[in-house]
């Protein structure tokens, strides 16, 4: 059940015909598009595909939720992929891609607009002998009751809805479920529910935690791209949890967002997760996955590009998916069981093109060597940390005159090196003029002119320029452009519980209570970057900032909406040596 949390509510657009490609209630319609048809006028459909339109499904609670289902025209029982989402089943990645810079890179004429955002496209499957199930979520578009994100209220519905769809007579009784970002994060929920008709899932960049990993990373608020997502593709008639007024309610854990972290050890089914280190809301969630997922049969593919180019145009991919979902759903020989079970991938930045599909044994990496790096007051990161102590400060409130002051430290490499796994670091803080503070720590890759250097999250051959320099400020994009790992942490929030740590680089906060400090008190934090695959060549260096603003551009910047009283107030104190051995701890492979 649900938790026993009143819910707000927030009013959000109502479908209407043409807005977002929605066709109005059409419950019954049934439809054969032909080999041929290309209404979108992209990709032309290589088979006839039968379309039934709002098939009405009722879960537990009485609510019914609808779906389009596009599976071959012939009689015989497929197995169906199951899309879910609140997004619109008919709102495509065609038309999404145009509101995006650079178009995420995915070409014109590789969609065939029958794909919804986020899931996998009947074009290409349905030919493959499978049926593509988009369901709008609970409130979404004609769908009964108000939309809520995640959860076990969701994880109810996906169990009813799936057991319903294996016993329609066109089903061979096996379902899947397939997608990225929302539609792979709602997966770790539906099959952590068990519902005996889902035979395997495939994660595509799935956040794992609702409140560490987006909402309220390290105890700090930001909404991120979610305002813009509910302007632009969600509509519903009955409204929308209000993440925003939750969060006013209660700052700390509770019932509610407890709710919003599955139990992924309850996952016993094959699971085949892509993940990329560049992503801004995915990243650890896809690694707790891989961690904790109770099945042998389980891959890991790290990606070096942005989820919607390979989810959509990467032909590799989609072939590598229909083969996974061909072994577990029909039973095909296909030898998929072959494929190495971790495939790992190595950013470069700047021009130059990842590597990619490194076979490694698993993740993190067991030949991993975690190296401390201690800060000096002369800016350098040393391997022993200075005998005395000594300190630096920053303005943690952002100013128009001088924007975010941070202190950094710098390693030179001498050789080609790479860094892969888990960064963490430890420092030592001091707040003179406020009992809390939002710390943010973030590795930046220099080149060895000194300069930052960018990572772009698609091919170059996709990029719209020959250079990063020459890439505008205004279109750098989280979506396409990655800075480097990143790690926050609200001071008051530093309580660990080590036997929740997936891992000694990366504690489990428990967000339970606020530890408020008194001013001037020196505390140590604990932060946890988000994990690294990046390649410093000889000369290069990485550098380690610590502030008390986000970092990197902020696109999706929602922190406006932060309570006053989580805002930092003044000057941040950094202690270093002695006995405040702050530090920053690195994977070498």
């Amino acid at each position: 059940m649900p938790p026993s949390v009143q819910i707000a509510n927030l009013a959000i657009t109502a479908p209407k015909v043409g807005d977002n490609s929605y066709q109005g209630f059409q419950p019954g319609k049934e439809e054969i598009l032909p080999k041929g048809w290309n209404g979108f006028n992209s990709r032309a459909l290589p088979c006839d595909i039968l379309v039934q339109h709002d098939i009405g499904i009722q879960v537990r609670d009485g609510c019914t939720l609808y779906c389009d289902i596009y599976r071959p025209s012939g009689a015989t029982k497929v197995p169906g992929i199951v899309c879910w989402s609140p997004f619109g089943k008919k709102f495509n990645g065609i038309g999404m891609m145009k509101n995006v810079m650079w178009g995420c890179g995915v070409p014109d004429g590789c969609l065939s607009g029958l794909e919804r955002f986020e899931g996998i496209d009947p074009a290409e499957f349905v030919p493959r002998g499978f049926a593509v199930v988009n369901v709008d979520a609970r409130g979404a578009g004609d769908s009964d009751g108000s939309i809520v994100i995640m959860g076990t209220q969701e994880a109810e519905d996906g169990y009813d809805v799936i057991e319903a769809l294996a016993r329609m007579d066109w089903c061979n009784g096996s379902i899947g479920l397939a997608g990225n970002s929302h539609l792979a994060i709602v997966q770790w929920f539906i099959a952590a529910a068990r519902p005996p008709s889902l035979k395997a899932i495939a994660p595509w960049e799935a956040c794992g935690d609702l409140y560490r990993e987006q909402f309220v990373r390290g105890g700090v608020w930001n909404k991120g791209l979610f305002d813009l997502i509910t302007k632009m593709v969600i509509r519903g008639r009955n409204g929308l949890e209000d993440f925003q007024e939750m969060h006013r309610r209660s700052s700390v854990m509770n019932a509610y967002w407890e709710d919003k972290r599955p139990d992924l050890r309850n996952i016993t089914i094959p699971t085949y997760i892509v993940a990329s280190y560049s992503s801004f809301v995915h990243t650890m969630g896809s690694i707790r996955g891989w961690l904790e997922v109770q099945s042998s049969e389980k891959w890991l593919r790290w990606d070096p590009y942005q989820e919607w180019y390979d989810l959509w145009a990467v032909e590799d991919s989609r072939e590598e998916l229909a083969r996974f979902f061909g072994k577990y759903l029909r039973g095909d020989e296909n030898g998929w069981e072959k494929t190495p079970k971790f495939r790992n991938a190595i950013l470069r930045f700047g021009e130059k093109e990842p590597i990619q599909d490194i076979v490694e044994e698993t993740f993190p990496i067991p030949r991993t060597r975690y190296v401390e790096y201690f800060f000096t007051a002369d800016g350098t990161l040393a391997e022993t940390p200075a005998a005395g102590s000594t300190l630096a400060s920053y303005n943690s409130e952002w100013t128009p005159a001088k924007g975010r002051e941070y202190i950094s430290f710098r390693h030179t490499f001498c050789e080609t090196t790479t860094l892969c796994g888990l960064p963490k670091a430890v420092v030592y803080m001091s707040c003179p003029d406020h009992d809390d503070m939002n710390i943010y720590v973030a590795i930046r890759k220099l080149g060895r002119n000194g300069k930052p250097m960018l990572n772009v999250n698609i091919p170059w051959h996709r990029v719209p320029f020959e250079t990063i320099d020459a890439i505008p400020t205004s279109q750098y994009s989280n979506l396409t452009i990655y800075h480097g790992p990143m790690g926050i942490l609200r001071a008051s929030h530093r309580e660990i519980d080590p036997a929740r740590s997936i891992h000694p680089q990366y504690p489990f906060h428990t967000h339970r209570t606020e530890q408020r400090i008194p001013p001037g008190t020196v505390v140590e934090l604990e932060i946890g970057l988000w994990a690294m695959g990046i390649e410093f060549e000889a000369g290069e260096s990485l550098q380690v900032e610590v502030s008390g603003q986000y970092p990197f551009h902020q696109e999706f910047n929602e922190s406006a909406t932060m309570l006053e009283e989580e805002m930092n107030k003044g000057v941040h104190q950094l202690h270093m040596g002695g006995e405040y051995p702050s530090r920053i701890v690195l994977p070498f492979i």
